[in-house]
Parts: structure tokens; C-alpha cells; sequence
């Protein structure tokens, strides 16, 4: 029986073969199947034991586009509290390689159904692997994956062999933020916003920031923790990255009614545009 990762596996030999045909068949460079920003590969959590503010912000682990490059979000200062903004990172990997980890991760598994198992192991985060093939978008979520440990865990050797390849796969993938990077400047910025509540110690007030965005909170988000989401974009934006780069995550912003809020900031990625991206 042919599975989904093999048939998409054809599907993109076909694409690669149209290409070749549409360049003339040698000689001059194959055109990509992707779009500079169209979202190819993908690792994130979800879920697990984690603050809420972590649960609506948190990046991917890597994200990698069309044109190559690989968004991660890299190290940030061991203090408490720590910076506002997250350090995301943008590398760059050749077009070629885009494709060979495309190959990679339907070989891998991802796109497939069969059971993976669910080992005996609380509040862990799931992993969440994406790819696009070109034609499909296709996704394999994984709980527990990098903290089962080998043996113990009741799993079939089927299962644990079929983690091992994703865990293979996501450490292949996490490694691309080994090479050369740059601070990632978006576009747009979404910000998560909740009523202020000072911290417990007073030694960890922080003196107000005036708020320079747009209107807070923003949209109600889903769910039971009072959160809202508004998006800054072109001038705006540039304007909340700059005061953001001042603050930590313990600094209360002012509005222009004098209300104050605790603000989380997350970076909008080349596929994403607004706060329904955040789900």
C-alpha cells in the first residue's frame, strides 16, 4: 500500500521534473517549487506545562522558507526579569537543501497516521512537525518526543522506531541554527496584552513605559486567561520594537487613558499577518 509521505514524495518529483522542463532542462537554474515566503518546513510545541503568556507567544523551534531562509529563535541573558522581545534569528540555507529536507521529513514519517504511542510521561509539550510539499500542507504531532526515554515507557518497537526517525528529523532541523544568523526585523508585531499586576516582590517593580503602539488591549483572544492581541505593522511597529528593546517582560505600558497593561511581544513570521496565526 503506498502511504501519504510516498505519494507526496511523487508529487514532488513531478513538480521537480516541470521545473527542469520550464528552465529548458539544463543549463540554467531550476525554478523553486516555493515562494520566497511560503512556509516549507516547520518544528514547534504545543501544549505542555508552561505560563500562559508562553502558551499564546512561544515561537517555533525552526521555521524554514521558500528562499532558504531558516527562522530560530536564538539565545536570550540568564536574569530575571528577562528582555521584552525574543531573539529571533534568520540564517539562510541554498534552495537545494530546502528541497533534500523536504524529502527528508516525508521520509521521516510526517503526513503519515499510524499510532505513535502515548508514553507514561505528564505536562510534556507535543511536537508539532509541518511541511508543504508544494501542492499539500501535511503535519505530524508527536507528544513527548525528545523526553521519552528508550526503554520503560510501554511503547511497540514499531513506535519507538517511527520517533526515533522524527527525532531524528527534528535534530536535523534544529541544527540549521548552528550556521550564521542575524537579528530577524519583522514587519509586524503582534502584542499580547493582559491588566497590569504588580509582582509580588517589590524589588521587582519596573517604572512605566508609555505605550506607543496600537490601542490597547486589542481583539479578545480565546480561552480563560484575559488576553488580547493588537498588531503593529510598518512605522507602528518600528516604533514598539524600539520601546520593546528598552523594557523586560516585567514593565508595565501606559495607554494614552492612563490604563496599564503587561504587554508580551511576539515577532510575526513571513507566513504569519495577524493574531489568528497565533492559535
Amino acid at each position: 500500500m503506498i502511504t501519504r509521505s510516498a505519494a507526496a514524495l511523487a508529487v514532488l518529483l513531478l513538480l521537480g521534473a516541470c521545473a527542469q522542463k520550464a528552465s529548458g532542462g539544463g543549463g540554467g537554474d531550476t525554478p523553486s517549487a516555493y515562494a520566497p515566503d511560503q512556509l516549507v518546513l516547520r518544528v514547534a510545541y504545543t501544549g505542555g506545562f508552561v505560563t500562559p503568556q508562553m502558551l499564546i507567544s512561544r515561537l517555533p523551534l525552526v521555521s524554514v522558507y521558500g528562499d532558504g531562509r531558516v527562522l530560530t529563535e536564538g539565545p536570550t541573558p540568564a536574569i530575571y526579569p528577562g528582555p521584552a522581545l525574543p531573539n529571533v534569528q534568520v540564517g539562510h540555507i541554498e534552495q537545494s537543501d530546502v528541497q533534500d529536507l523536504v524529502d527528508a521529513a516525508l521520509d521521516a514519517g510526517v503526513g503519515e497516521t499510524d499510532d505513535l504511542g502515548t508514553p507514561p510521561i505528564a505536562d510534556a509539550p507535543s511536537t508539532l512537525i509541518t511541511v508543504s510539499t508544494g501542492l499539500e500542507s501535511l503535519e505530524r504531532e508527536v507528544y513527548a518526543l525528545q523526553e521519552t526515554p528508550a526503554e520503560g515507557t510501554g511503547l511497540t518497537a514499531d513506535q519507538v522506531a517511527a520517533r526515533e526517525k522524527l527525532s531524528g528529523l527534528v535534530d536535523r532541523l534544529t541544527g540549521l541554527s548552528a550556521g550564521a544568523s542575524e537579528s530577524y526585523t519583522p514587519s509586524s508585531v503582534a502584542t499580547l496584552a493582559a491588566a497590569y499586576t504588580p509582582p509580588d516582590d517589590p524589588q521587582l517593580v519596573q517604572p512605566d513605559q508609555a505605550w506607543p503602539g496600537p490601542a490597547l488591549p486589542g481583539e479578545p483572544l480565546p480561552g480563560p486567561f484575559g488576553f488580547s492581541c493588537a498588531v503593529a505593522s510598518g512605522d507602528q511597529a518600528a516604533a514598539v520594537l524600539a520601546a520593546a528593546g528598552t523594557a523586560n517582560a516585567l514593565t508595565p505600558w501606559v495607554g494614552s487613558d492612563g490604563a496599564r497593561w503587561s504587554v508580551s511581544f511576539r515577532p510575526l513570521l513571513p507566513d504569519e499577518s495577524g493574531c489568528a496565526d497565533l492559535a
